[in-house]
């Protein structure tokens, strides 16, 4: 045998050797986490604080497990009371997509190397984030099944649940929320943070997972929490059909036409925030009531409302009249920006696109997604491996395979409104951005007006709006103002030690 073919042979032995390269596995670890310490300054105050990276268990009613979720947990450092500190558990959406976005973008120590609008710069990275939250809250994002290093488990024979199956375990609206609220438990109680002030944050679908968790939380687990944040909500089960799911896209239509210099010189002149109100009150007023009327508008009131509707979305009255008043949004990603042979993106319409031809009823991909996925991917896997020291072959999911997902009985915007009820410590705070078409900002506003129709807990629920996207806190400007609404919203909702969670008589 030559020394080149012993060599050869030597290298293949050492690589396939069940102890080579112990952290570059493909084999997920069940049960572990990892500790590194860390120094930052948030709003020109430094500190210390560690980063636990990990995997915890999902288990059945068997005590067995069947998943592992992948998590990050901040907490700073020298803190003299931990049970007085705020613990924040984050969670994105989907349904499918990893804790990536408000990880390194929003609310962590770190966030994308962008430049002040949100859009990637290189090197790809991270940079400190000057607004983090960190300063006042401890925060845990977490990865749902089959997101970021999150997966299924086989059995203990070694073989996978059937996809019928998975679905039955993890892969719904309440199979999501039930898992999840036991995993809570036992983080919490490995962690010993029960004593702690708790607030779920959910962004996008994940609006539907924290809605739906506050009150399984409550309810199974005896945990209860001081707030709830919804970015960017989904509709939460709180239906928005018929005129109203057409009537509420026109204030976002407004945004993005001001934003892109299509409107009138009377309206481009002002500023957003004094024209958003006036269109909010034509669209609950006016605009509202004759889409309800359908085919039977006269043929004078539906010329009025079509010129009105023109005249706040930057689009042609016969492009109005042409939709029966009814624009939907792709199509107005389309035609607000055709003269110009351009497209705007549907979770920020700042974003802006080419397609292969002008003609068409709808952009050919989604401006804002391709330029998002073009800065986080790279910033989150050199993240976690090069500054957390989370070493795995795995893949890191962007977006993980979780279809078909179950939607149906969907009440978690009512059991939302139930968790408040039970509990008067209990307040929610909704952050949405404008120029965002997927979950636009009037939507929001519109379910959070329903969330509770007897108007009784309207004191315990808020609104922010931003001057961006669905990921407000791209944009610097947003990133220091959302981060400080969260503060705020904390300072408001923690009672003193004297103020019970009581409602008191009305005599």
């Amino acid at each position: 045998m030559t020394i080149r073919r012993i060599i050869i042979l030597s290298s293949l032995l050492v690589l396939l050797s069940p102890w080579a390269h112990a952290e570059f596995s493909r084999q997920l670890p069940i049960d572990e986490k990892n500790t590194t310490s860390h120094s930052t300054k948030v709003n020109g105050k430094s500190f210390d604080y560690t980063a636990t990276t990990g995997t915890q268990p999902v288990w059945d009613e068997q005590g067995k497990p069947i998943a592992s979720l992948f998590y990050t947990y901040y907490q700073r450092s020298k803190v003299k009371n931990r049970a007085a500190r705020p613990l924040l558990i984050s969670f994105n959406g989907g349904p499918g997509s990893a804790s990536v976005w408000m990880h390194v973008a929003y609310t962590g120590p770190k966030v994308l190397n962008v430049d002040s609008e949100g859009f990637p710069l290189q090197p790809y990275g991270v940079k400190t984030n000057e607004f983090s939250i960190l300063d006042t809250a401890d925060i845990v994002f977490v990865n749902p099944v089959n997101t970021g290093y999150s997966r299924v488990l086989p059995d203990a024979d070694g073989k996978m649940p059937s996809k019928e199956q998975q679905q039955k375990m993890f892969f719904g609206v309440n199979a999501d929320v039930k898992y999840l609220a036991e995993w809570i438990n036992t983080f919490v109680s490995r962690n010993n943070r029960w004593q702690s002030p708790k607030y779920l944050i959910g962004e996008s679908y994940g609006t539907t997972r924290v809605s739906g968790l506050a009150l399984e939380l409550q309810a199974r687990q005896w945990m209860y929490l001081n707030g709830v944040i919804l970015v960017s909500p989904t509709d939460i089960g709180i239906k928005r059909d018929g005129p109203v799911k057409a009537a509420n896209r026109l204030p976002y239509f407004a945004a993005t036409a001001w934003y892109h210099k299509a409107l009138s010189s009377e309206l481009q002149n002002r500023d957003l925030l004094e024209i958003l109100p006036e269109v909010e009150q034509f669209t609950l007023e006016q605009y509202l009531p004759a889409l309800a009327k359908g085919g039977f508008i006269s043929a004078e009131e539906k010329q009025r409302i079509a010129q009105q509707v023109a005249h706040y979305s930057g689009l042609s009255v016969q492009t109005v009249l042409a939709n029966n008043l009814d624009i939907e949004a792709s199509y107005f990603w389309k035609e607000i920006l055709r003269h110009r042979e351009q497209t705007v993106g549907r979770l920020d319409s700042r974003y802006l696109g080419i397609d292969e031809k002008v003609s068409g009823s709808r952009p050919d991909y989604n401006a804002e997604l391709t330029s998002w996925l073009h800065s986080f991917t790279p910033a989150i896997n050199y993240y976690l491996r090069e500054e957390l020291n989370y070493k795995t072959d795995i893949k890191y999911n962007m977006f993980g395979n979780v279809h078909p997902w179950d939607r149906s009985k969907n009440k978690t915007g009512e059991n939302l409104r139930l968790a408040m009820a039970q509990n008067p410590y209990l307040n929610v705070m909704v952050q949405a951005g404008y120029y965002d078409g997927a979950t636009n900002y009037f939507d929001a506003k519109y379910t959070l007006w329903q969330l509770d129709p007897s108007g009784k807990m309207r004191d315990r629920l808020s609104f922010k709006g931003y001057r961006s996207g669905h990921m407000m806190y791209l944009r610097y400007q947003d990133l220091e103002a959302s981060n400080q609404d969260i503060r705020d919203f904390m300072q408001a909702t923690l009672p003193n030690k004297t103020t019970p969670a009581k409602y008191h008589s009305k005599h």
